[in-house]
């Protein structure tokens, strides 16, 4: 008598509907990301961008989703690594190079690859640190290096620039290029940066903070650009905080460890 295979519970159930959800935002966030390749590819930048912004909050909800309804999982990780690749190394890096790193001589190409491989270099790490026990950024609340997402809308801000001005400076490859190399390597670096666990806002004025994030989304929709040039610059003078903060904090913790 043939005798029935045993199949493991986890794998003949596959992914479970709960999973579902999330993986489903993260495979909406990757197509986001390659629908901006397809506008730059005809030109329209500003759609462009709002794809791959569109990537990054999709981005920012999943892995809530996930957790909300305990939906986490190995496959959804790898998915999500996958899809920020994609959508803010790969994607981001296209677009540049056809908004203005093409018009470099010999080098825009290699430009728009130090995007899209150090993105690609930044998740690798964070993989591979997933289960390393001593990890003194995530454990104190901070990130190490700038987040894909906040690369990706970094990268973009000499096209904030020009949509806000028109002025054709803007799009020159000689300020593109370094910009580029420049948001690189913050996402490849060691430097501590605020995660939103690490912001923390006192009790007397989180009315307030409401109520700027609901003018924000506002002013977001009536001048898009100009906003996100905003949010760039306080991202940007947030950073040396950051590192002062984790110093500050790590500085503590030293302290604290028996003689």
């Amino acid at each position: 008598m043939r005798r029935r295979r045993t199949i493991p519970r986890g794998l003949r159930r596959g992914i479970t509907l709960r999973m579902l959800a999330p993986n489903a935002v993260t495979a909406m966030a990757l197509c986001f990301g390659l629908t901006g390749v397809r506008y730059g590819i005809t030109g329209e930048w500003e759609r462009a961008v709002l794809s791959i912004l569109f990537a990054g909050v999709l981005d920012g909800l999943d892995g809530r989703i996930a957790r909300l309804l305990r939906g986490e999982s190995r496959f959804g990780a790898e998915l999500d690594s996958l899809s920020d690749s994609i959508a803010f190394g790969v994607a981001p890096a296209l677009i540049l190079y056809l908004w203005s790193l093409q018009t470099m001589p010999k080098f825009g190409w290699i430009f728009a690859l130090a995007h899209a491989l150090s993105c690609a270099l930044r998740l690798a790490r964070f993989n591979a640190n997933i289960d390393v026990t001593v990890q003194p950024h995530k454990s104190a609340g901070f990130l190490t290096g700038v987040p894909a997402p906040a690369g990706a809308g970094l990268a973009f801000v000499p096209l904030y620039l020009w949509l806000v001005t028109g002025e054709e400076i803007f799009r020159a490859w000689y300020v593109v290029a370094p910009w580029v190399a420049f948001t690189a390597f913050l996402m490849i670096s060691s430097i501590a940066t605020y995660s939103w666990s690490a912001l923390r806002l006192r009790r007397r004025i989180r009315l307030e903070a409401i109520a700027v994030a609901g003018l924000l989304a506002a002013v977001l929709f009536t001048d898009p650009w100009l906003t996100l040039l905003i949010l760039c610059v306080g991202y940007l003078a947030l950073i040396p905080f950051g590192v002062m903060s984790y110093a500050k904090v790590r500085k503590q913790k030293e302290a604290d460890l028996p003689a």
